[in-house]
């Protein structure tokens, strides 16, 4: 029986899976840094308004670094290897994410390097790569390093999150990690596509609520809930979800061709993912997914 806080924290890729869609479809073009810090933002200022926390002490420094890792610094990184790279390029260098998890994971949070999460994370990348990955896809020297790049700011931040666990609420840390990615993003965004357009339609207008309300707000939260309830690499492999769902509605709603590679990269990558939630990395069985409410909470003085 698959756990509660596993499937909740699958729904996070799995909306971001609908991200092309919405981009492509409601919002205007070449803006997606506009997207990005319109996503953030305003979500990450609506959970810190109705938290009422703001940080404290070291955990100032510590959102911004987090909210950079997992938002800011990744969405412009994924910005540049979205403009010099075909999807398909891009998304398979993600797809490197979980084994970069389980190499940090290794050093800093001590969890037991497996050949289970190994034989996943390869599983992984070979799967999307059937999935997206075109055979005319051309490479660019930058583009490659911006989606490593990628990958790894994200990885890092997801083995960091688990790190760091702020005693704090949830959808507070959630929100201040969502403020301090989206400041860093105001910056780059007028730099590189200049002020926000003089008007927006109400399709904008419902494309950037749903960005904001549902893309981040909802689904940075069952995200942070998942790190803070599962091993990192377990978590870790969901996002490979991202691809199949946008593959999924592409077909569903764009009328996008669905070949058998992408079948079988799909059925690869769900199967991975499943594969990877096996025996937890230093566990026992008894302890596998503790609740959040009975879970250990660090103290500032546990925290390094």
């Amino acid at each position: 029986m698959l756990n509660k806080t596993l499937i909740l924290t699958a729904l996070a890729p799995a909306v971001w899976g609908s991200t092309y869609l919405v981009t492509t479809e409601y919002l205007p073009p070449d803006r997606p840094l506009l997207a990005a810090v319109i996503r953030a933002l305003p979500a990450g200022l609506l959970l810190v308004a109705l938290t009422r926390r703001l940080p404290k002490g070291d955990w100032w420094w510590r959102s911004l670094v987090l909210g950079t890792l997992n938002i800011g610094a990744f969405l412009a990184l994924l910005f540049v290897a979205a403009y010099r790279l075909p999807g398909g390029v891009a998304a398979t260098l993600g797809a490197l994410q979980p084994l970069l998890v389980a190499g940090l994971s290794t050093g800093l949070l001590g969890e037991r390097l497996t050949a289970r999460t190994l034989l996943a994370g390869v599983a992984g990348v070979a799967g999307v790569s059937l999935l997206v990955l075109r055979s005319s896809a051309h490479l660019d020297t930058l583009g490659v390093a911006a989606a490593a790049g990628g990958a790894v700011v994200m990885a890092t931040g997801v083995v960091l999150s688990k790190r760091w666990v702020s005693p704090a609420p949830l959808l507070a840390t959630t929100g201040w990690q969502l403020v301090a990615g989206g400041l860093v993003l105001v910056p780059v965004a007028l730099a590189v596509e200049g002020p926000p357009p003089a008007s927006l339609s109400g399709a904008n207008l419902a494309g950037y609520a749903y960005l904001s309300l549902i893309g981040a707000a909802l689904a940075y939260a069952l995200w942070f809930r998942g790190i803070r309830a599962l091993p990192a690499t377990h978590v870790t492999f969901l996002g490979l979800l991202s691809p199949v769902v946008a593959t999924l509605l592409g077909w569903l709603v764009l009328g996008q061709r669905l070949t058998a590679w992408q079948l079988l990269g799909a059925a690869v990558v769900l199967t991975a993912v499943v594969f990877a939630q096996g025996k937890p990395l230093g566990r026992t069985g008894a302890d596998k997914y503790q609740p959040l409410t009975t879970a250990h909470r660090p103290t500032d003085s546990e925290m390094v």
